[in-house]
């Protein structure tokens, strides 16, 4: 089959999925000898349009899990945001070292309802943003051997395809999905819904870099000490901030950050499927 265009499209706050899917993608389009066109639905604004692919696209289609799920406040825009038309995709999920539970079955039943015909996937484990001690560097040089196996298998399965599309099958499709459950330092279930990122006031000094990086636009304009809109805890302001002024300090997140240190520290592989 003959792809005229690469396209990568990504929900990535902290930047981690982004170098993966864009990694992915560069390497997808020397292979199909077809340009890299990217889509980054992060920010507010990206998400006030409708996307519409081609039969003759390759869509790499990825998100960072939450809870084991696609993001539940980017779900809405990933399920009516996009339109197939046929187009192949990569559904590729990236996750912090936990697990990514259902959510790359999650992302390719979207994609398939959305008119797109998903033929790999993958799953990626990256540094998690809630703590620099939990799988710091990833994807290492490993992970990328492997992944380079991944895309090659894939532009090979690309190059051979006649329509109908096989149908890519997934361990665990068919499931009831669930949320993962966040547990503290005790192994009880903790919530932290309303956590919302604090601020040295000595250290800011109001650039609003944080204001424009918040996927959810909920850090105030005026004031960066102020967040008074919805926070999902993705960790961009504080990651962002060139003065390390954000920070958390609700105690039952930090129970569920050190429950993590503690419990989710041995590798865990990417998961390929082709």
């Amino acid at each position: 089959m003959k792809i005229n265009r690469i396209a990568a499209v990504y929900y990535s706050a902290t930047g981690n999925t982004k170098r993966v899917i864009l990694t992915l993608g560069k390497q997808l389009s020397r292979l199909l000898d077809a340009p890299l066109e990217e889509f980054d639905y992060t920010l507010p604004a990206s998400r006030n349009k409708h996307y519409s692919f081609s039969s003759d696209d390759l869509v790499l289609f990825a998100t960072p899990v939450y809870a084991g799920r696609v993001p539940n406040k980017m779900l809405s825009f990933v399920e009516t945001g996009f339109s197939g038309n046929g187009a192949l995709a990569l559904p590729v999920v990236t996750f912090g070292n936990r697990s990514f539970d259902q959510g790359l079955i999650e992302l390719k039943a979207i994609l398939e309802k959305n008119g797109f015909s998903p033929v790999a996937a993958a799953a990626v484990a990256t540094s998690h943003v809630f703590s620099d001690s939990i799988s710091p560097g990833r994807p290492d040089e490993a992970d990328w051997e492997k992944l380079n196996r991944f895309i090659c298998d894939t532009a090979e399965k690309v190059q051979a395809l006649t329509t109908p599309v096989p149908v890519l099958s997934l361990p665990g499709e068919g499931e009831e999905l669930i949320y993962y459950t966040p547990l503290g330092i005790d192994g009880k279930p903790t919530m932290f819904l309303k956590a919302k990122p604090q601020t040295h006031a000595q250290l800011c000094d109001g650039c609003g870099i944080c204001v424009a990086a918040c996927p959810m636009a909920a850090i105030d304009e005026e004031d960066p000490l102020l967040v008074p809109g919805t926070c999902i805890k993705c960790q961009a302001c504080v990651r962002i901030c060139p003065t390390k002024a954000k920070y958390f300090d609700d105690a039952n997140f930090l129970s569920h950050v050190r429950m993590l240190e503690e419990n989710y520290t041995e590798r865990k592989e990417p998961q390929v499927f082709v």
